[in-house]
């Protein structure tokens, strides 16, 4: 390996991280490295005087470019769009705990509140801590417009939830005691699950059966969930795993990974379920957990 080669794969898990945080798919994320890996490959090392920054910026600029069609594209998406999930990225022990929680679903829904400028130089700024000088020439801006950007993205996220914490405790107790309810379901014991304002969200991308909108209410959330229970009974396996910085819990139909779903939990009640049905979103977390052989199924 070249040293220039060397530098890239230095960087990689943390172009991959800003990528797939600008993006929500590590699909386009990779795509977004591959292109950036092109350009340094064919880029005069002598014209550049600090390597990652170039990188960055690079990394920066192209997937700001594809998350501008994006945008555009997913407007005519069949039902809700969620993220794609994603195994653990291979950061530094010290960044993965300060940035677990913007890998979260939750997260990074939140950021698709953003306009793409923002979400550029939110993530910039207050996830990779560059400073306003360094976010602001990464984006090619003046210092002052980076700091408005920064500024009415913080304000918008608060508008989307005031307070944002996960509490990993509560998410993962609430996911085994849903499974015990999906293993015997009857109808009180899964309402009794719920949340009276809970919301069920569910990503089929047109290609598999979803709800098409949002699901509201524990009884018609319970009613849901007890048919599914009913119409797979016997043949679903249950996996809790830790996917996006949260744990989550991957339902099988045999050898076929058929949903990922995680929850918000508040007390001893599911608030929100978000499920991923598409199977091109499932497909790498299918082969990644086949790979290493689990076998904590139920």
């Amino acid at each position: 390996m070249d040293a220039h080669t060397e530098l890239f794969q230095k960087n990689h898990s943390r172009l991959l991280g800003l990528a797939y945080r600008m993006l929500g798919s590590r699909a386009d994320a990779e795509d977004v490295l591959h292109d950036a890996w092109l350009r340094w490959h064919a880029q005069d090392k002598g014209e550049v005087d600090d390597a990652e920054a170039w990188l960055v910026t690079v990394t920066t600029r192209l997937a700001l470019d594809r998350l501008r069609r994006a945008k555009v594209e997913r407007q005519h998406y069949p039902g809700p769009w969620l993220p794609e999930p994603l195994e653990p990225i291979e950061e530094a022990p010290s960044e993965q705990l300060e940035r677990a929680e913007t890998l979260s679903l939750s997260f990074l829904l939140l950021l698709e509140r953003l306009s793409p400028e923002e979400r550029a130089a939110f993530l910039l700024k207050e996830v990779f801590d560059y400073s306003h000088a360094e976010t602001a020439a990464i984006l090619s801006i003046t210092e002052e417009a980076c700091r408005q950007r920064v500024h009415r993205a913080k304000t918008r996220l608060r508008e989307g939830r005031p307070r944002f914490h996960l509490d990993r405790a509560a998410q993962q107790r609430m996911l085994q005691r849903f499974i015990q309810a999906m293993e015997r379901p009857d109808l009180d014991s899964l309402r009794a699950l719920f949340a009276e304002d809970a919301v069920h969200i569910s990503d089929g991308g047109g290609v598999v059966t979803a709800v098409l909108h949002p699901l509201h209410g524990a009884d018609r959330l319970a009613r849901l969930y007890r048919q599914i229970a009913i119409n797979s009974y016997g043949a679903a396996r249950y996996q809790l795993s830790t996917l996006n910085g949260a744990p989550a819990l991957l339902i099988w139909a045999g050898e076929q990974l058929s949903s990922v779903m995680w929850v918000e939990a508040e007390g001893e009640r599911i608030t929100a379920i978000h499920a991923i049905r598409h199977p091109e979103k499932l497909s790498r977390i299918e082969a990644v957990t086949k790979s290493a052989g689990s076998t904590s199924l139920h």
